[in-house]
């Protein structure tokens, strides 16, 4: 459920382009995001209260840094890449998370996971160069793929942080991450606005009409509640490393929904790309060590 649900983010993020700044539609989400829960979590909250407090660094980590940074850089990233893209470049995830866990732990990696992940890396160069790799040593990545990229680091630092995920409920957990990720977003929000071609006002912040609001409630409703409850939960059951393998369906249906929705364009290149990273990181999986 939480990789269909994101793979939808990544449209929605897409139109939300069209109407919303980056890093307004990121605060905007975050905080109505606090909002909406507030009324459900407030028993919770005071329940965990003892456990938020001794906490708090974990928990502001986990949103500011993991969930706020992955948003700011994703929908700013899809102001210059496809949604299909951005969707495919999230299946880097798992190898980052794998390098985490080899890095942090020295967990064992065999050289069949090393020939999965650099299949992985292959792939997303393939999506990202458009086909042609040595693109990339000529050229480099464009902006809005190497955003996207850098957008996957902070997602799989928040993927390898559930790990210290503290026992609580799942409301409060979730009002605190997304009040961490709000407050994480004011700065860049303020500077957009500083920035902005327009003098921003309360009339700005309704300019998006029925279309701007209503991709905003989808984004709130179901990538951002329902999606992040889902996938912290596969965590608690299955463990970073399995759960993480789950975000190789998210270039799956975001890009179907983005050739649906959207009417962008599945290329043969995108295919291939596409092929690589799953079948890589099904491989390491495989053959992981245990």
């Amino acid at each position: 459920m939480a990789p269909m649900l994101w793979g939808g983010n990544s449209v929605a993020g897409k139109l939300a382009s069209l109407d919303w700044q980056p890093f307004t539609i990121t605060g905007m989400r975050w905080l109505l995001t606090c909002i909406v829960l507030l009324p459900f979590a407030i028993k919770h909250l005071r329940h965990d209260s003892a456990m938020l407090r001794k906490s708090w660094p974990i928990l502001f980590a986990l949103g500011g840094f993991g969930m706020a940074m992955f948003s700011l850089l994703m929908y700013l990233a899809l102001n210059y890449t496809t949604a299909i893209n951005v969707s495919i470049e999230q299946a880097a995830v798992p190898a980052m998370i794998m390098l985490a866990n080899f890095v942090v732990f020295s967990q064992r990696v065999t050289v069949l996971q090393i020939g999965g992940l650099l299949c992985c890396v292959v792939g997303v160069l393939i999506t990202t160069t458009g086909g042609d790799p040595l693109q990339f040593f000529q050229q480099g990545l464009n902006r809005g793929d190497a955003i996207m990229l850098l957008a996957c680091v902070f997602y799989a630092g928040y993927t390898f942080g559930l790990r210290w995920r503290p026992a609580i409920h799942w409301l409060s957990f979730m009002w605190v991450i997304s009040l961490s990720a709000f407050l994480v977003t004011i700065p860049f929000t303020l500077w957009e606005w500083h920035h902005s071609e327009t003098v921003i006002s309360v009339a700005n912040l309704i300019q998006p009409g029925l279309r701007g609001w209503s991709v905003m409630a989808y984004i709130i409703i179901f990538p951002t509640i329902i999606g992040q409850i889902f996938y912290a939960r596969g965590v608690e059951l299955l463990g970073s490393n399995r759960a993480g393998l789950f975000i190789n369906l998210v270039p799956i249906f975001g890009s179907i929904l983005a050739v649906l929705v959207l009417g962008e364009h599945f290329q043969l290149y995108h295919a291939v790309g596409l092929l690589l990273v799953i079948g890589g990181i099904a491989f390491a999986e495989r053959f992981s060590a245990v």
